[in-house]
């Protein structure tokens, strides 16, 4: 059963425009989106950033900030989505926020974690990042020239876990330099 506003966000992210995979290339700043979801709040707690994207298509979907000056990239396979799911109540604690930022170097990803593919949601086709190894795609519209909105579907989950991403001013290699990411 959906709540009133997570009906409300669907309908507004279905009235977005559509967006291109290659329209995504680059690094993006992430917000999460109130929505009467699980996991609104958890992904702030834990420092995250945002998502990667590869000139390839491929990802990285998850970014969390650690440290002043560096991005980590996390291997979503360490935390099994409905899991995740079941336990938001504790990602959204003080205790979750400084083991995760304690553990992040036994959580980061050794290679990208997802790709960009066109998909079709709601009766248009768009941008989607399928996750490789988790039931999970997040399907994007365009809010404007520099921001889109995503919306994370996990299979078999009606939920729908709204974000929002804004582009940074940045080719990928400047954003690996100055934030120390790998390349």
């Amino acid at each position: 059963m959906t709540s009133d506003l997570q009906e409300a966000r669907r309908k507004w992210f279905q009235t977005l425009d559509p967006v291109l995979p290659e329209e995504m290339v680059g690094l993006w700043r992430g917000e999460g989106i109130a929505a009467d979801h699980p996991l609104d709040g958890v992904l702030e707690n834990l420092q995250w950033f945002g998502k990667r994207f590869h000139p390839d298509l491929k990802a990285d979907a998850l970014l969390f900030q650690w440290r002043q000056e560096r991005l980590v990239p996390i291997e979503p396979c360490f935390f099994p989505v409905r899991t995740a799911i079941r336990l938001a109540w504790f990602g959204r604690t003080s205790i979750a926020r400084n083991w995760f930022l304690r553990l992040h170097k036994i959580f980061r990803a050794r290679a990208t974690t997802a790709r960009l593919t066109l998909r079709t949601i709601d009766g248009a086709e768009t941008a989607a990042m399928v996750y490789d190894r988790q039931p999970v795609a997040d399907f994007f519209r365009r809010v404007d020239h520099s921001e889109v909105a995503g919306m994370m579907v996990v299979d078999g989950d009606d939920r729908r876990y709204f974000f929002r991403l804004r582009k940074i001013d940045q080719s990928i290699d400047e954003a690996a330099r100055v934030e120390g990411l790998p390349r």
